[in-house]
């Protein structure tokens, strides 16, 4: 099992355990953590999965696609760290990857 950490805006922590290629926004969904809404589903074409990776992950992840990118300059509270959720899948080797959740979602 893969261990993620959310981070709420206030700092709540919630950990849940995945499966290998699962995505950060399914295994949120599953898990119950609030502040995904995830309105389209995963299929990237709203912006409501926004979570912001720690530095230390960023290296271990693949680089956001051109639609990724385009739905993340949407958003107000864009980062460096920022992704879509639902386009990161999970693998043993992001075991323990820690995401803070925006305050608000698109």
């Amino acid at each position: 099992m893969i261990e993620v950490t959310y981070v709420e805006h206030d700092g709540s922590e919630h950990k849940v355990e995945a499966e290998a290629g699962q995505t950060l926004m399914q295994a949120a969904m599953d898990n119950g953590v609030p502040g995904i809404d995830a309105d389209c589903g995963g299929s990237c074409a709203c912006g409501t999965c926004h979570v912001i990776v720690d530095e230390a992950w960023l290296g271990k992840l693949e680089a956001a696609d051109a639609m990724e990118d385009s739905m993340l300059g949407m958003t107000p509270e864009q980062q460096s760290g920022s992704r879509l959720s639902c386009q990161v899948s999970l693998s043993d080797e992001l075991s323990g990857i820690r995401v803070s959740l925006p305050e608000f979602q698109m």
